[in-house]
């Protein structure tokens, strides 16, 4: 009765170890196989270091295309934290994020988005859009360069 009962119990132990071996080699290839990869250009936002146990760079670019027009926001993710510490320093100038996108991640334990930057360039020296509210009933005023 007991050998039958240790051969269950390794037969337990087994599937379970084949069952992490298989979630383990499912995560490592989910984190190395990128699903698309590309650059978004805006003006970074926010960068925010958030986790209890795994702590990842978490950022908001906006990214606008006209001026007057509602910015879109790109949600982006940082491992690196020498990556994080240059978009950090060029927060309120113009950059391009290039990054890449990991799908079928099952915990956000290795970031809150499926954007994770690789790297940071600045773009021209371009000033963040001014948007200048219009009065209702008034065609609307454009900025004046200031003297």
């Amino acid at each position: 009765m007991t050998s039958q009962r240790g051969r269950i119990l390794l037969w337990l132990i087994g599937v379970l170890a084949l069952a992490g071996v298989l979630f383990a080699g499912y995560i490592w290839i989910m984190l190395h196989w990128s699903f698309s990869s590309g650059e978004h250009a805006g003006w970074v936002q926010k960068l925010s270091r958030k986790g209890y146990l795994c702590k990842t760079w978490e950022g908001e670019m906006a990214m606008v295309s006209l001026p007057g027009s509602m910015p879109e926001k790109f949600f982006f993710t940082v491992w690196d934290d020498q990556t994080a510490q240059e978009i950090f320093r060029l927060i309120g100038r113009r950059v391009a994020l290039s990054y890449e996108e990991h799908i079928w991640l099952p915990t956000t334990c290795v970031g809150e988005t499926r954007h994770f930057v690789k790297k940071v360039k600045v773009l021209e020296e371009t000033p963040a859009p001014m948007v200048v509210p219009s009065v209702p009933g008034q065609p609307p005023s454009t900025p004046r360069p200031s003297p």
